[in-house]
């Protein structure tokens, strides 16, 4: 390696609740460098959570994301002209990175009117362990189970 690794920056959390995951939620969300529009729509869907479910939107927001969060997913390594799927464990920070990923397309695909109720709906579905985001997560799992075999090609 010729140069060093360059340093992790420091995230600051976000106005309201002061957590990080939240913050990286909205640079998710964000379009066109419209940070306070994505801000918006995140707490406008928190104030929702907060009404449905009557419990503290950043622990129904921190389960959920517990929920969707995969613990093995598949990549692909070639092996003497062969592709082999093989299962791998996922690292803390891509984790949630794929938990997010993953909120924010499905409550795209979602059908109600404005983002906000989007996305709190499918943050409120994954907290009960339902879902489109959570049915993902269950897929990535299934397929790293049938790839178990291939599980010694990890290198």
């Amino acid at each position: 390696m010729r140069k060093k690794r360059a340093d992790k920056r420091k995230q600051q959390g976000d106005p309201r609740y002061n957590d990080l995951v939240v913050s990286k939620l909205v640079n998710s969300m964000m379009l066109d460098g419209k940070k306070h529009k994505a801000r918006k729509i995140i707490y406008d869907a928190f104030d929702i959570m907060h009404q449905k479910l009557e419990e503290d939107p950043l622990e129904i927001f921190k389960k959920s994301i517990s929920n969707i969060a995969p613990v093995l997913e598949i990549k692909s390594r070639r092996v003497g002209g062969a592709t082999y799927q093989v299962p791998i464990e996922v690292r803390e920070s891509r984790r949630i990175t794929l938990a997010l990923r993953w909120i924010k397309n499905y409550s795209k695909q979602r059908r109600e009117k404005t983002m906000a109720q989007k996305l709190a709906n499918e943050l409120m579905a994954a907290y009960k362990g339902e879902g489109a985001s959570v049915k993902k997560r269950d897929d990535t799992h299934r397929m790293a189970e049938a790839n178990k075999a291939f599980a010694h090609f990890k290198w």
